[in-house]
């Protein structure tokens, strides 16, 4: 197969996580976010500074990295043209499942990319595209020649999402595995969230030792992908050090929950971002964290930041915590994943672009 795309340039991402002056020692006196009463921060930091068998859980400074994430988030000028802000790419979407691609795609738009495409099966494309006219919609996920005709668009985007409603077709895994195959012979940094993890549990070899990835999973999908062995809790312990330590050091591992974690494999580190947002866990709020993640991710790459995967990470949870929390003020209970898309603009303003946007 050949193609006529320009391949964007090679980059060499080196992860310094401990000479990373904008990340936190446990003890540091300016961790506090108002996420926190004083109460619940003192124990946060009690609990975090101790050291299990995975790694050492350490709270991030969240003021020090807003600072740093702000800087990455590129000016809006006239001097650049459609694309430059971001293309971002979502490989999924089945006949059940059109919500996530969705979500991903518009997502990233409403952050600040400027194109996003959506790779699904046939059946979930025209209900994809009716959803909004601004997603490049390609049915082509379940064509016999998929890889063929998809592998020439990724050359042009800047960021794929493997996974949001891929579902679990066997065939489609295939196609999906050979893809992500692509992504990684032309160093396209990928987003690897929902059905896209199901496959790395038997094929995490695909990721290991590769660079600019960054993994997703909520608490079931992260036991399944570090999960435990039919053994003594020691022995668990120790398989899943191995398993998240044979990732390398290229890999990055946003553990979703109350407070999301991020997993650096080869250090065994792992930053525990401050709670937020609110009880209401409906869904398609991954996958509104995939779309945001990847533009940050394309953006720090760009900025040319030593760890780029950190950096998009927190950002990323940090603002979704937020879109969630006013969301949940206007619509309480009621509250649901498109009430949070409708909140972007104006939380990434206050958190990104104002001068009071570090503060809770």
């Amino acid at each position: 197969m050949q193609t006529s795309i320009l391949r964007t340039k090679p980059r060499t991402t080196v992860f310094l996580i401990n000479q990373f002056r904008c990340l936190p020692s446990p003890t540091a006196s300016d961790n506090g976010c108002s996420f926190y009463t004083q109460q619940q921060q003192q124990q946060l930091n009690k609990s975090q500074q101790q050291v299990n068998v995975v790694g050492m859980e350490i709270p991030v400074q969240t003021q020090k990295l807003l600072k740093l994430s702000r800087t990455v988030v590129p000016r809006l000028t006239d001097s650049r043209h459609k694309g430059q802000y971001g293309r971002i790419g979502v490989v999924g979407g089945s006949l059940e499942y059109t919500g996530a691609p969705y979500f991903a795609a518009i997502s990233s738009l409403k952050i600040g990319a400027d194109l996003a495409h959506v790779f699904c099966q046939k059946e979930a494309a025209i209900v994809i595209k009716s959803y909004s006219p601004e997603l490049i919609v390609h049915p082509n996920l379940d064509d016999e020649n998929a890889v063929e005709i998809i592998a020439p668009w990724l050359e042009r985007l800047h960021v794929i999402i493997i996974g949001p409603g891929l579902g679990r077709d066997p065939e489609i895994q295939k196609t999906v595995i050979e893809l992500i195959k692509v992504c990684l012979q032309i160093e396209k940094p990928m987003v690897i969230d929902a059905d896209g993890l199901a496959i790395l549990n038997d094929h995490l070899d695909l990721i290991q030792g590769q660079r600019n990835v960054i993994l997703t999973p909520n608490a079931m999908e992260f036991r399944r992908l570090f999960g435990t062995v039919a053994s003594p809790a020691s022995e668990s312990d120790k398989f899943c050090k191995e398993r998240m330590a044979s990732l390398g050091e290229g890999v990055i591992v946003l553990e979703k929950g109350a407070h999301d974690r991020i997993h650096i494999p080869n250090t065994s580190e792992i930053y525990v971002m401050p709670s937020g947002g609110s009880g209401r866990r409906c869904g398609g709020q991954g996958d509104l964290l995939c779309g945001a993640l990847s533009v940050f991710f394309h953006w720090s790459l760009e900025a040319n930041q030593a760890n780029p995967g950190f950096l998009a990470a927190f950002a990323a949870s940090y603002f979704l915590k937020h879109c969630n929390a006013a969301a949940f003020q206007k619509h309480g209970r009621g509250m649901l994943a498109t009430d949070m898309i409708g909140e972007i603009p104006s939380v990434f303003a206050r958190i990104f672009e104002s001068n009071e946007g570090t503060q809770c």
